[in-house]
Protein backbone atom coordinates (compact mmCIF):
# COMPACT_ATOMS: atom_id res chain seq x y z
CA UNK A 1 0.00 0.00 0.00
CA UNK A 2 1.25 3.40 -0.33
CA UNK A 3 1.25 4.67 2.86
CA UNK A 4 -1.81 7.57 3.32
CA UNK A 5 -2.95 7.57 0.20
CA UNK A 6 -5.01 4.30 0.54
CA UNK A 7 -4.09 2.81 -3.06
CA UNK A 8 -5.11 -0.25 -3.72
CA UNK A 9 -1.65 -2.11 -4.95
CA UNK A 10 2.07 -1.27 -4.73
CA UNK A 11 3.39 1.43 -7.30
CA UNK A 12 6.34 1.00 -8.57
CA UNK A 13 8.42 3.37 -10.10
CA UNK A 14 7.33 3.55 -13.60
CA UNK A 15 3.80 3.63 -12.89
CA UNK A 16 4.17 6.65 -10.76
CA UNK A 17 6.45 8.35 -13.52
CA UNK A 18 3.22 7.42 -16.06
CA UNK A 19 0.88 9.51 -13.24
CA UNK A 20 2.65 12.10 -12.86
CA UNK A 21 2.99 12.77 -16.11
CA UNK A 22 -0.84 12.93 -16.23
CA UNK A 23 -0.32 15.87 -13.78
CA UNK A 24 1.96 17.91 -15.75
CA UNK A 25 0.43 21.24 -16.64
CA UNK A 26 2.83 22.70 -19.24
CA UNK A 27 3.11 19.21 -21.50
CA UNK A 28 3.84 20.77 -24.74
CA UNK A 29 7.09 22.58 -23.68
CA UNK A 30 9.77 20.61 -25.16
CA UNK A 31 13.50 20.90 -25.01
CA UNK A 32 15.73 22.78 -22.59
CA UNK A 33 12.67 25.09 -22.41
CA UNK A 34 10.66 22.41 -20.84
CA UNK A 35 13.18 20.93 -18.58
CA UNK A 36 14.14 24.33 -16.97
CA UNK A 37 10.66 24.14 -14.56
CA UNK A 38 11.22 20.67 -13.35
CA UNK A 39 14.74 21.17 -12.42
CA UNK A 40 14.43 24.66 -10.75
CA UNK A 41 11.62 22.76 -9.35
CA UNK A 42 13.17 19.92 -8.11
CA UNK A 43 15.90 22.68 -6.62
CA UNK A 44 13.45 24.28 -4.60
CA UNK A 45 11.85 21.37 -3.18
CA UNK A 46 15.21 20.35 -2.06
CA UNK A 47 16.04 23.53 -0.79
CA UNK A 48 12.52 23.35 1.16
CA UNK A 49 13.11 19.83 2.80
CA UNK A 50 16.52 21.63 3.88
CA UNK A 51 14.65 24.46 5.46
CA UNK A 52 12.19 21.98 7.26
CA UNK A 53 15.49 20.36 8.47
CA UNK A 54 16.77 23.44 9.96
CA UNK A 55 13.36 24.30 12.09
CA UNK A 56 14.38 20.88 13.46
CA UNK A 57 17.80 21.35 14.02
CA UNK A 58 16.85 25.02 16.13
CA UNK A 59 13.79 23.08 17.88
CA UNK A 60 16.23 20.75 19.31
CA UNK A 61 13.98 17.46 19.12
CA UNK A 62 10.96 19.07 20.10
CA UNK A 63 9.96 19.36 15.93
CA UNK A 64 7.51 16.20 15.62
CA UNK A 65 5.96 16.89 12.50
CA UNK A 66 9.29 17.02 10.51
CA UNK A 67 8.77 13.69 9.55
CA UNK A 68 5.27 14.51 8.04
CA UNK A 69 6.48 17.50 6.52
CA UNK A 70 9.48 15.51 4.69
CA UNK A 71 7.74 12.84 3.51
CA UNK A 72 5.82 15.57 1.85
CA UNK A 73 8.94 17.43 0.31
CA UNK A 74 10.23 14.20 -0.67
CA UNK A 75 7.10 13.29 -2.47
CA UNK A 76 7.63 17.00 -4.10
CA UNK A 77 11.30 16.37 -5.69
CA UNK A 78 10.40 13.04 -6.51
CA UNK A 79 7.50 14.35 -8.79
CA UNK A 80 9.76 16.18 -10.25
CA UNK A 81 12.48 14.04 -10.28
CA UNK A 82 9.67 11.62 -12.34
CA UNK A 83 8.98 14.86 -14.50
CA UNK A 84 12.93 15.11 -15.77
CA UNK A 85 12.51 11.80 -16.36
CA UNK A 86 9.78 11.87 -18.62
CA UNK A 87 11.13 14.99 -20.45
CA UNK A 88 14.12 12.89 -21.43
CA UNK A 89 12.70 9.76 -22.59
CA UNK A 90 14.03 8.05 -19.41
CA UNK A 91 12.36 5.29 -17.56
CA UNK A 92 12.33 5.65 -13.47
CA UNK A 93 12.93 1.87 -13.14
CA UNK A 94 16.18 1.99 -15.47
CA UNK A 95 18.01 4.70 -13.64
CA UNK A 96 17.29 3.46 -10.60
CA UNK A 97 18.97 -0.32 -11.95
CA UNK A 98 21.42 1.58 -13.28
CA UNK A 99 22.30 3.72 -10.30
CA UNK A 100 22.25 0.28 -8.05
CA UNK A 101 24.41 -1.13 -10.15
CA UNK A 102 26.80 1.67 -10.40
CA UNK A 103 27.26 2.08 -6.81
CA UNK A 104 27.43 -2.09 -6.11
CA UNK A 105 30.43 -1.79 -8.35
CA UNK A 106 31.97 0.79 -6.33
CA UNK A 107 30.34 -0.64 -3.02
CA UNK A 108 30.24 -4.54 -3.58
CA UNK A 109 27.41 -5.70 -0.97
CA UNK A 110 28.89 -6.48 2.57
CA UNK A 111 29.60 -10.44 2.64
CA UNK A 112 30.10 -10.67 -1.31
CA UNK A 113 32.38 -12.95 -2.51
CA UNK A 114 35.77 -11.04 -3.79
CA UNK A 115 36.49 -13.54 -6.64
CA UNK A 116 39.55 -12.47 -8.12
CA UNK A 117 39.95 -12.30 -11.76
CA UNK A 118 42.19 -13.71 -14.02
CA UNK A 119 44.44 -11.72 -16.20
CA UNK A 120 43.27 -11.09 -19.18
CA UNK A 121 46.65 -13.28 -20.64
CA UNK A 122 45.67 -16.10 -19.27
CA UNK A 123 44.25 -18.15 -22.15
CA UNK A 124 47.01 -17.60 -24.15
CA UNK A 125 50.55 -19.06 -24.85
CA UNK A 126 53.19 -19.17 -21.44
CA UNK A 127 55.43 -16.66 -23.93
CA UNK A 128 52.39 -14.30 -23.76
CA UNK A 129 51.88 -14.52 -20.39
CA UNK A 130 52.89 -12.30 -17.61
CA UNK A 131 54.58 -14.98 -14.68
CA UNK A 132 52.25 -14.74 -12.02
CA UNK A 133 54.63 -13.92 -9.35
CA UNK A 134 57.25 -11.47 -9.63
CA UNK A 135 60.01 -9.60 -7.34
CA UNK A 136 60.91 -6.14 -9.43
CA UNK A 137 64.10 -3.82 -7.88
CA UNK A 138 63.93 -0.04 -8.23
CA UNK A 139 66.63 2.36 -7.27
CA UNK A 140 67.96 5.12 -7.92
CA UNK A 141 71.42 5.74 -9.55
CA UNK A 142 72.74 8.97 -10.24
CA UNK A 143 70.62 11.62 -8.06
CA UNK A 144 67.27 12.42 -9.35
CA UNK A 145 67.47 9.38 -11.79
CA UNK A 146 66.31 6.01 -11.96
CA UNK A 147 67.52 2.97 -13.34
CA UNK A 148 65.49 0.68 -15.16
CA UNK A 149 64.12 -1.53 -12.97
CA UNK A 150 65.18 -5.37 -12.14
CA UNK A 151 62.39 -7.62 -12.51
CA UNK A 152 62.86 -10.98 -11.28
CA UNK A 153 60.68 -14.00 -12.13
CA UNK A 154 61.29 -17.95 -12.19
CA UNK A 155 64.63 -17.24 -11.46
CA UNK A 156 65.46 -15.02 -14.62
CA UNK A 157 66.06 -11.40 -14.00
CA UNK A 158 65.66 -8.55 -16.66
CA UNK A 159 65.70 -5.01 -16.83
CA UNK A 160 62.74 -3.36 -18.19
CA UNK A 161 62.00 0.24 -18.58
CA UNK A 162 64.25 3.46 -19.29
CA UNK A 163 66.52 5.32 -16.45
CA UNK A 164 63.36 8.00 -16.01
CA UNK A 165 63.82 11.50 -14.46
CA UNK A 166 61.10 13.81 -12.61
CA UNK A 167 60.99 16.01 -16.04
CA UNK A 168 59.85 18.55 -13.56
CA UNK A 169 61.33 21.61 -11.75
CA UNK A 170 59.76 20.37 -8.73
CA UNK A 171 61.18 16.86 -7.31
CA UNK A 172 57.71 15.51 -7.46
CA UNK A 173 59.33 11.84 -7.04
CA UNK A 174 57.36 11.26 -10.66
CA UNK A 175 60.77 9.25 -11.89
CA UNK A 176 59.19 6.40 -9.47
CA UNK A 177 55.72 6.52 -11.86
CA UNK A 178 56.25 3.10 -12.80
CA UNK A 179 55.39 1.93 -9.56
CA UNK A 180 51.44 2.47 -10.81
CA UNK A 181 52.39 0.39 -14.03
CA UNK A 182 53.34 -2.34 -11.67
CA UNK A 183 50.24 -2.07 -9.65
CA UNK A 184 47.99 -1.89 -12.97
CA UNK A 185 49.97 -5.51 -13.42
CA UNK A 186 49.56 -6.49 -9.94
CA UNK A 187 45.93 -5.70 -9.30
CA UNK A 188 44.12 -5.12 -12.74
CA UNK A 189 45.90 -8.00 -14.71
CA UNK A 190 46.60 -5.20 -17.14
CA UNK A 191 49.15 -3.31 -18.66
CA UNK A 192 49.89 -2.57 -22.05
CA UNK A 193 53.11 -0.65 -20.75
CA UNK A 194 54.86 -3.51 -19.24
CA UNK A 195 53.62 -6.29 -21.82
CA UNK A 196 55.80 -4.47 -24.44
CA UNK A 197 58.90 -3.65 -22.00
CA UNK A 198 58.64 -7.59 -20.52
CA UNK A 199 58.13 -9.16 -24.34
CA UNK A 200 55.08 -10.48 -23.56
CA UNK A 201 52.60 -9.10 -26.50
CA UNK A 202 49.87 -11.46 -27.47
CA UNK A 203 51.44 -11.75 -31.22
CA UNK A 204 49.27 -15.12 -31.60
CA UNK A 205 46.38 -13.03 -31.98
CA UNK A 206 47.11 -10.24 -34.16
CA UNK A 207 43.75 -8.02 -33.67
CA UNK A 208 44.59 -8.45 -30.07
CA UNK A 209 48.80 -7.40 -30.32
CA UNK A 210 47.02 -4.14 -32.36
CA UNK A 211 44.12 -3.41 -30.18
CA UNK A 212 45.05 -4.34 -26.79
CA UNK A 213 48.96 -4.06 -27.06
CA UNK A 214 49.31 -1.59 -29.16
CA UNK A 215 50.70 2.04 -28.95
CA UNK A 216 47.07 3.70 -28.46
CA UNK A 217 47.02 1.49 -25.28
CA UNK A 218 50.34 2.40 -24.18
CA UNK A 219 49.80 5.81 -24.42
CA UNK A 220 46.04 5.49 -22.44
CA UNK A 221 47.67 3.86 -19.43
CA UNK A 222 50.42 6.33 -19.38
CA UNK A 223 47.67 9.16 -19.29
CA UNK A 224 46.00 7.24 -16.52
CA UNK A 225 48.61 7.59 -14.52
CA UNK A 226 49.42 11.09 -15.10
CA UNK A 227 46.38 11.85 -14.21
CA UNK A 228 46.01 10.11 -11.10
CA UNK A 229 49.15 11.31 -10.05
CA UNK A 230 48.10 14.83 -10.22
CA UNK A 231 45.56 14.12 -7.79
CA UNK A 232 47.56 11.86 -5.58
CA UNK A 233 49.90 13.94 -5.41
CA UNK A 234 47.61 16.88 -4.17
CA UNK A 235 46.34 14.22 -1.35
CA UNK A 236 49.56 13.73 0.09
CA UNK A 237 49.26 10.09 -2.47
CA UNK A 238 47.06 9.03 -0.10
CA UNK A 239 48.68 8.36 2.85
CA UNK A 240 45.71 9.03 4.64
CA UNK A 241 42.92 8.00 2.43
CA UNK A 242 40.50 4.79 2.57
CA UNK A 243 39.00 5.43 -0.74
CA UNK A 244 39.11 7.39 -3.84
CA UNK A 245 37.46 10.20 -5.30
CA UNK A 246 34.68 8.54 -6.85
CA UNK A 247 34.57 11.09 -9.68
CA UNK A 248 37.85 10.16 -10.82
CA UNK A 249 37.41 6.72 -10.90
CA UNK A 250 34.81 7.11 -13.39
CA UNK A 251 37.13 9.22 -15.55
CA UNK A 252 39.72 6.65 -15.74
CA UNK A 253 36.85 4.00 -16.07
CA UNK A 254 35.53 6.28 -19.21
CA UNK A 255 39.46 7.04 -20.48
CA UNK A 256 40.28 2.74 -21.17
CA UNK A 257 36.51 1.86 -22.28
CA UNK A 258 37.85 0.88 -25.31
CA UNK A 259 40.20 -1.83 -23.92
CA UNK A 260 40.12 -5.04 -22.30
CA UNK A 261 40.47 -3.49 -18.84
CA UNK A 262 37.17 -1.89 -18.85
CA UNK A 263 35.97 -5.25 -17.42
CA UNK A 264 37.53 -4.19 -14.35
CA UNK A 265 35.55 -2.70 -11.56
CA UNK A 266 35.88 0.92 -10.20
CA UNK A 267 36.65 -0.74 -6.61
CA UNK A 268 39.31 -2.97 -8.49
CA UNK A 269 40.91 0.34 -9.62
CA UNK A 270 40.72 1.99 -6.16
CA UNK A 271 42.66 -1.16 -5.30
CA UNK A 272 45.33 -0.81 -7.37
CA UNK A 273 45.84 2.94 -7.07
CA UNK A 274 46.09 2.55 -3.48
CA UNK A 275 47.93 -0.75 -3.30
CA UNK A 276 49.95 1.60 -5.88
CA UNK A 277 50.52 4.21 -4.26
CA UNK A 278 51.29 2.85 -0.43
CA UNK A 279 54.28 0.63 -2.51
CA UNK A 280 55.24 4.72 -4.16
CA UNK A 281 55.37 6.56 -0.93
CA UNK A 282 58.06 3.70 0.26
CA UNK A 283 60.04 3.55 -2.78
CA UNK A 284 59.90 7.52 -3.06
CA UNK A 285 60.89 7.67 0.23
CA UNK A 286 64.00 5.05 0.36
CA UNK A 287 64.92 6.16 -3.26
CA UNK A 288 64.15 2.58 -4.20
CA UNK A 289 63.13 -0.63 -2.93
CA UNK A 290 61.93 -4.04 -3.67
CA UNK A 291 58.46 -4.63 -4.39
CA UNK A 292 56.24 -8.28 -4.78
CA UNK A 293 53.80 -8.90 -7.29
CA UNK A 294 51.20 -11.49 -6.98
CA UNK A 295 48.49 -11.77 -10.11
CA UNK A 296 46.82 -14.21 -8.84
CA UNK A 297 46.16 -12.46 -5.42
CA UNK A 298 45.64 -9.30 -6.81
CA UNK A 299 48.32 -7.64 -4.73
CA UNK A 300 51.56 -5.46 -4.68
CA UNK A 301 53.85 -4.91 -1.42
CA UNK A 302 57.05 -3.61 -0.85
CA UNK A 303 59.04 -6.84 -0.01
CA UNK A 304 59.91 -7.67 2.94
CA UNK A 305 63.77 -8.20 3.54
Amino acid sequence: MVEGEGWPWPMDLNEYQQRAAETDQFPDRRGDRGLMIPLLGLSGEVGTLLAEFKKKVRAKGRYDGFPDRAREELGDILWYLANVASRLELQLSNVATQNLLKNQERWPLPGAPDVPSAPFDHEYPPSERFPRKMRVEIREGEPGKTVPMKLTADGVQVDIGDSLRDNSYDDDGYRYHDVMHLAHLAVLGWSPVLRKFMGKKRRSRPDVDQVEDGGRAMIVEEAVVAFVYADAEKNGFYEHSRHVDSDLLATVKRMVRPFEVNQRSAKDWEQAILQGYAAFRRVRANQGGRLDLDLDARKIQVARR
